[in-house]
């Protein structure tokens, strides 16, 4: 494949709302570099990450211009020296990409890429990387889980929720998941959860307490911690941990809530997991998509043209139901 040849991306040249994103034709479609994978992408997943980047307000911010997306699958187009586990014709998803994943090529570190199995389309394959990999991150890693602890998924139908809840009861958890909308409530129960919460409803936090017999749950994964976190602080049973997996601002809290439950605060960052850490997740993963019960929910699905209303809808829409993915039609 010819550095020469064009492919249509989706370019950023400069921080700023869902508009800066704009589509382009004429992008050199990506070489491959020594073990690199280019990849003809079918699927690109939609994280809320994604649109801190692009806003400019994120710890980490590319050079400009550059292309969003990390999430991919597709077709393995050509490979570069050095790769031995990846071959042209695999079907395969991947975790991080280095071009970016809003185009209709992509390249990928190939100790990034995974084959997708035949169970499951483009569009559940663009699902995994970011969700399942933060979720298990934020349950293994950090909250150090026991199975027979009780946890809850506060923001369980969008797509690290729902990651969240099918890893949690793999991991032998009594698993409780909130949503905003009877859809989503819906969904949360049909991946995983034992019960399910409105948390639009007053006294929601009030069921979840009297679920847990008034001792409060062992792990929170937090999606929007800077509406919920104060709550979850009371929510916790002893030696609890609320762990921070999503944060749109600031939030006042008692920090004598902490004192009272000997609780600690986590927060997750992905891009901060060891090779060895991101091997672990994928061996579990692979085992769960093999067996069956790791089958990402695919939401809205918008055309690469689409990218903006994409990255509007996934902040503002009333309640999350799914992945979010971008299709290459």
């Amino acid at each position: 494949m010819s550095g020469s040849k064009l492919m249509k991306a989706i370019r950023v040249s400069e921080f700023g709302g869902p508009s800066v994103l704009k589509l382009s034709s004429d992008v050199n479609v990506p070489k491959p570099g020594p073990k690199q994978v280019l990849i003809r992408v079918h699927a690109c997943g939609v994280n809320p990450v994604d649109t801190y980047i692009r806003s400019g307000t994120y710890v980490r911010k590319p050079a400009l211009p550059y292309t969003p997306g990390s999430d991919v699958s597709g077709v393995v187009q050509d490979v570069g020296e050095g790769v031995s586990g990846i071959k042209k014709g695999d079907r395969v998803f991947s975790t991080f990409t280095v071009t970016g994943g809003y185009a209709e090529f992509t390249v990928a570190a190939e100790d990034c890429v995974y084959k997708l199995p035949d169970n499951l389309d483009f569009t559940q394959g663009a699902a995994i990387g970011i969700p399942y990999f933060t979720a298990y991150r934020a349950l293994v890693h950090k909250a150090r889980v026991k199975p027979g602890e009780t946890v809850l998924i506060h923001g369980a139908s969008g797509g690290v929720g729902v990651a969240a809840c099918q890893l949690a009861r793999a991991l032998g958890l009594k698993v409780l998941g909130t949503a905003g909308t009877p859809e989503g409530l819906k969904l949360v129960l049909n991946n995983g959860a034992h019960l399910a919460f409105n948390h639009r409803e007053d006294g929601y936090t009030d069921k979840i307490m009297e679920a847990t017999g008034g001792e409060g749950v062992n792990v929170i994964v937090e999606m929007l911690s800077n509406v919920n976190l104060d709550k979850d602080l009371k929510m916790l049973a002893y030696g609890g941990r609320v762990i921070v997996v999503g944060a749109r601002g600031s939030i006042q809290i008692d920090p004598r809530d902490t004192m009272t439950k000997e609780s600690c605060i986590m927060g997750v960052a992905l891009f901060y997991a060891t090779r060895e850490e991101q091997m672990e997740c994928a061996a579990f993963l692979f085992s769960g998509m093999e067996a069956g019960w790791l089958k990402p929910t695919v939401g809205p699905q918008y055309p690469l043209q689409e990218a903006p209303q994409a990255h509007h809808d996934i902040i503002e829409c009333p309640g999350a139901s799914g992945k979010m993915v971008l299709t290459m039609k």
